[in-house]
């Protein structure tokens, strides 16, 4: 059977349903109705909008939430009146919130405005991490970017103290004397640390960068000690305590490291970059919607260069 091949009863049935519907006084309200907001929206086109609601929803999470709170700070869960407090302590910040909003608070404020910046920001960036990297776009991220995995160069050294607090001028001379005594002399000689003065921390560092050497004697004496050639006693090398005398026993020069051995760095790197070409795509189609009018500069600096 088509559609059109309708049983006659079936026909009828709706004919009669149409007809009663058309007498139907429900009707003729809502279509008397629709028709009167129609006109006064005609009429009154920038009517006033609704008064916002003054309902305050608390869901199930929500009051989950303050729970989990409250038993990760107290490592137990709330009393009920300590729920009851901390439901009126949310109800409390939803009305002063929304007392501020209609206060307008809000506008021109710096710090509501940072921090509605940095939503912005988190929002964008969440939208990177969705996608978790295979290891193979790991590898080829890692030999992109290997500069980020180096290693930095590695010293191994000991060095004899000449202190100008003792010395006075003459520490960087005596330092001098010091060294032809040395010459030739291995890195571990006993009599070594006879020939300078007691140094307030270690004599011996093994294995460190130049970051850790710059931070215990400052940047120009941790570049001189890596220029130094193993194997010798060398110097004088200054640092911001006086003069020294270093012997450097291994030099252990820069190196990228593997994949392997770097595979959670390379994620966590590149999950950071994700975010940062997450966020300047976002941020730059944001910014294209706008147009950015700075004031005309003063006369007096019109014809300044």
């Amino acid at each position: 059977m088509t559609r059109e091949e309708a049983p006659p009863g079936e026909s009828r049935g709706r004919g009669s349903a149409a007809s009663g519907w058309r007498r139907e006084p429900l009707l003729h309200f809502l279509l008397l109705g629709a028709a009167l907001f129609a006109l006064s929206r005609f009429f009154n086109p920038a009517a006033e909008p609704a008064a916002p609601s003054r309902q305050i929803v608390l869901t199930l999470d929500d009051l989950r939430q303050l729970q989990i709170g409250f038993a990760a700070q107290w490592q137990r869960p709330p009393t009920e009146q300590e729920m009851m407090a901390l439901i009126e302590n949310r109800i409390r910040e939803e009305v002063l919130y929304r007392e501020a909003l209609a206060l307008g608070l809000d506008k021109d404020d710096t710090i509501v405005k940072r921090r509605m910046a940095q939503k912005m920001e988190f929002l964008a960036e969440d939208v990177s991490t969705a996608h978790e990297p295979t290891t193979e776009e790991l590898k080829a991220w890692f030999e992109k970017n290997t500069t980020l995995f180096t290693q930095p160069p590695r010293a191994t050294f000991r060095h004899v103290y000449f202190s100008p607090d003792r010395r006075g001028p003459n520490a960087r001379s005596d330092a001098q004397t010091a060294l032809a005594k040395l010459a030739g002399k291995p890195g571990g000689w006993p009599a070594a640390p006879s020939l300078g003065d007691p140094f307030m921390f270690q004599d011996f560092l093994a294995d460190r960068t130049p970051e850790q050497i710059a931070k215990d004697f400052g940047p120009p004496f941790a570049r001189a000690l890596f220029a130094q050639t193993p194997g010798a006693w060398t110097g004088p090398i200054e640092s911001g305590y006086g003069w020294h005398l270093v012997f450097l026993d291994s030099l252990t020069p820069a190196r990228v490291s593997t994949f392997d051995e770097v595979q959670p760095d390379v994620k966590t790197a590149w999950l950071a970059a994700r975010k940062a070409e997450a966020w300047d795509k976002a941020y730059k189609s944001m910014r294209a919607k706008y147009e950015l009018l700075l004031p005309a500069p003063p006369a007096a600096e019109k014809g300044k260069p």
